[in-house]
């Protein structure tokens, strides 16, 4: 057998065991499904909060599976203001986020539009507009002129994980595969969607930022299993999550004859369970909206607004005196008031199992989880 999947004599005719992959996938297309019509019973802000959540997680958690960290309210803001989302108080944009926006949102709103090579070297453009990676300057903008390998260990000491197609392949390896993205072909988007990802990671055609347009290529095909630009659910962050098993799996199929039925269920299951846990955060919206609604003739402040908007929706750890009055800008005195006033209005309940310092929770979600079966 040979050493790599491209170097198989049935390169690229990848082959897969459908009967260990229907039942999956169906149950994907399900809960997909499911999604949009819980979204669309929501109101519009309430999905448009949602759209700015989903794609601001994949921008950070994409560039997070590659080791770069970035900026949660600036990536959001620059996604906010491409989209035109009005969110009030709009953080910095950071210009290192910018570029991997650009490619997110161009493959998740524009999905119907044909991936080309144009398409694929603007987008690496994007993602290194300085020409450089780092401290190494790269091929920007076209398909790499070097040798690939994806290696680790410390100088001297590397192991080879992977080798990629030689330099002299990648234009006609890439015109395969962008011929067979183009095809009709009778295929579910979401299969599809998994093929060319590990296709594409396959060919590595890039100097750098291979795995996060790999991943953009899924969020397009997906995008268009679901006929829509509105994205309530992160591929990215699932995958960040699974991160060991994500490189494992793409290892060991990287050395099979052409079945790559272990990558596909993989991919499969990843996308399930990302579209569990948005049915959660769903649930959690609908609570949100739901809360507001009952509360429309109720007194609430600006800061207690701001702190109710974020026990919904991104709250670490317990909610403190100190930490309000942080997080508000205001003294220890002033944020005891608010939360008291909170407490009195039976939205607030101190948390008995607190510890030494009071802390309180939010009684709509408490309720929600005593009442999860």
């Amino acid at each position: 057998m040979a050493k790599y999947i491209y170097q198989s004599p049935s390169w690229p005719n990848f082959t897969w065991k459908d009967a260990e992959l229907n039942a999956l996938l169906g149950e994907v297309r399900l809960i997909q499904g499911k999604i949009s019509g819980q979204m669309n019973a929501i109101g519009f802000q309430s999905r448009q909060d949602a759209k700015l959540n989903c794609l601001t997680l994949d921008v950070v958690k994409s560039s997070e599976i590659e080791g770069e960290r970035l900026n949660y309210d600036h990536v959001r803001s620059s996604v906010a203001i491409r989209l035109g989302i009005d969110v009030g108080g709009l953080a910095a944009v950071d210009r290192n986020a910018e570029g991997v926006v650009d490619m997110v949102l161009d493959a998740t709103q524009n999905f119907e539009s044909p991936i080309s090579q144009e398409r694929l070297c603007g987008w690496h453009a994007a993602l290194f507009p300085t020409g450089y990676s780092g401290m190494y300057k790269i091929d920007v903008g076209r398909y790499r002129n070097g040798e690939m390998q994806i290696v680790s260990g410390a100088l001297g000491r590397e192991k080879v994980h992977y080798v990629a197609v030689e330099a002299a392949r990648v234009q006609q390896e890439m015109d395969i595969f962008l011929d067979w993205l183009h095809r009709d072909l009778p295929m579910d988007p979401v299969l599809k969607a998994a093929i060319a990802h590990f296709w594409f990671i396959i060919i590595h055609p890039f100097d750098d930022g291979n795995g996060r347009i790999a991943r953009a290529i899924s969020d397009l095909f997906l995008a268009r299993a679901e006929k829509s630009s509105e994205r309530f659910y992160s591929m990215s962050s699932q995958m960040l999550v699974q991160k060991k098993n994500y490189y494992a799996i793409l290892q060991k199929v990287q050395h099979s004859d052409g079945d790559i039925t272990d990558w596909i269920h993989w991919f499969l299951q990843c996308v399930h369970k990302a579209l569990l846990d948005t049915e959660e955060q769903i649930s959690t919206l609908m609570l949100k909206v739901d809360f507001w609604e009952r509360m429309d003739k109720t007194p609430i402040n600006e800061r207690q607004r701001f702190m109710l908007n974020k026990l919904f929706d991104r709250f670490e750890g317990k909610l403190t005196t100190s930490k309000w009055a942080k997080m508000t800008k205001c003294s220890h005195d002033t944020a005891l008031r608010d939360i008291k006033d909170l407490v009195e209005k039976g939205i607030l309940q101190d948390d008995l199992a607190g510890g030494r310092s009071t802390n309180y929770v939010l009684l709509a979600k408490l309720g929600s989880r005593r009442n999860t079966p």
